[in-house]
């Protein structure tokens, strides 16, 4: 009974000394977990900053890309060009009655025995015959009708090839072309004056009409849209003495169905002759007078959007794809010219003061060019004169290219492509 007295009395402390040990553990466990955790946590931060300062660089970097290129655009823009190099040359032969017209970037040849396109490189890519004595020559977008004034044959041509030949059955008096291939012909008949529209491609007649004098009056200025659907017609006519204008659009689409004679707007004009009517693009036409000019807006009835009004001769229209150019009589002593420009939400964007008598005068997306056969004008449309200089040969054709401040330069003998510097 003592030994077992004993033996209790002495496994207690040892009891007492595994249970310190067990809640020592415990506490290292906790303690080491506690430890990890936050060594986790603290690697977590890491990687969240280490991701935060990567964004953040990459971000400046970002910045400061995006500034440079702003700059160099800017630069780019504002830069100022004195001269040219003359990048490739091909030769070309050309007759003196031949007449050199731009076609897109290709150029038209044509004379009273035929024309021929060409590319920059001198290439040929359609040649048509023809005897033709008096030409006359509607451009849309990247197609040419050629027709024989007075005569019934009209041939339609793109910048890839041949598209057909239209035969009338009465004399022709003017013609306009669509970037489809449709052709509209004023077309001389004894008591009245037709107006057929054809499709080129088989040389059907699509859609007829007629004018007399005693009613609609004579139709002068025609014009249809890119896409063929709508035709404008500028009809004039004396009422009691007293000169007026009716402008009509036709709709050969669905819309065209339901009015009479698919004439689906109309408007008339007292004391205003109107010469010339033209498509900028589907959606917008405009129309010039001698004293004013008119915008209209409408892909399937056409309404007015605007009206300028001059005091001043208008001396020539010139019109692209987005913008309309008149140029006046400078009432600036100090220059010959001003144009007012003009785009197809029939606002005015610059006015514009020159001296140099002019041979054409183009529209593209950031500026315009004035040039005559030894001088040309690069200006931007917010007022940066970004060329002014002189040709070192003769030309009669200057054509954009789709390179920056690139052109063809089109020669009696050559084909130039300049790049401006």
């Amino acid at each position: 009974m003592v030994y077992s007295t004993i033996v209790r009395r002495k496994a207690q402390p040892i009891q007492k000394i595994q249970r310190g040990y067990a809640m020592a553990d415990i506490k290292s466990f906790l303690k080491e977990r506690e430890k990890k955790e936050q060594n986790q946590t603290d690697y977590k931060a890491k990687i969240r900053m280490h991701k935060l300062t990567t964004m953040y660089r990459l971000l400046l970097i970002c910045i400061v890309l995006a500034a440079v290129v702003v700059l160099l655009t800017v630069l780019y823009k504002r830069h100022i060009y004195t001269s040219y190099d003359v990048v490739a040359s091909v030769e070309r032969e050309k007759s003196s009655e031949a007449t050199d017209v731009a076609l897109r970037n290709m150029i038209i040849t044509y004379s009273k025995d035929g024309a021929h396109c060409t590319d920059a490189k001198g290439n040929i890519i359609w040649n048509q015959t023809y005897e033709i004595q008096d030409i006359k020559v509607a451009i849309n977008r990247n197609v040419a009708a050629i027709g024989n004034y007075n005569g019934r044959d009209i041939y339609v041509q793109d910048t890839e090839g041949i598209l057909g030949t239209i035969n009338t059955t009465m004399p022709i008096q003017n013609i306009a072309v669509s970037a489809n291939g449709y052709v509209t012909a004023i077309l001389s008949d004894t008591n009245v004056t037709r107006i057929n529209t054809y499709d080129s491609s088989s040389g059907d007649l699509v859609a007829d009409g007629e004018a007399r004098m005693d009613r609609s009056g004579y139709p002068g200025a025609i014009s249809l849209s890119p896409d063929g659907q709508m035709l404008a017609v500028a009809y004039v006519y004396v009422d009691a003495g007293t000169l007026k204008t009716n402008i009509a659009f036709y709709n050969f689409g669905p819309v065209g169905k339901n009015v009479s004679d698919r004439m689906v707007s109309a408007y008339s004009y007292t004391d205003l002759l109107v010469p010339e009517i033209c498509f900028l693009d589907d959606n917008t036409a405009f129309a010039v007078g001698d004293d004013s000019l008119l915008i209209y807006k409408g892909s399937q009835i056409p309404v007015l959007e605007a009206r300028y009004m001059f005091d001043r001769e208008i001396l020539s229209v010139f019109s692209g794809e987005k913008y309309i150019g008149l140029v006046f009589q400078s009432d600036d002593s100090e220059n010959r010219y001003q144009m007012n420009v003009y785009n197809t939400s029939a606002q005015m964007v610059d006015s514009y003061y020159f001296n140099m008598d002019y041979t054409d005068i183009i529209f593209t997306e950031g500026n315009f060019i004035i040039y005559n056969e030894t001088q040309c004008i690069i200006r931007t449309y917010d007022g940066l004169e970004k060329f002014n200089g002189s040709f070192s040969k003769s030309v009669n054709v200057m054509i954009p290219t789709d390179s920056a401040y690139r052109y063809l330069l089109v020669t009696d003998d050559s084909i130039d492509t300049i790049q401006l510097k």
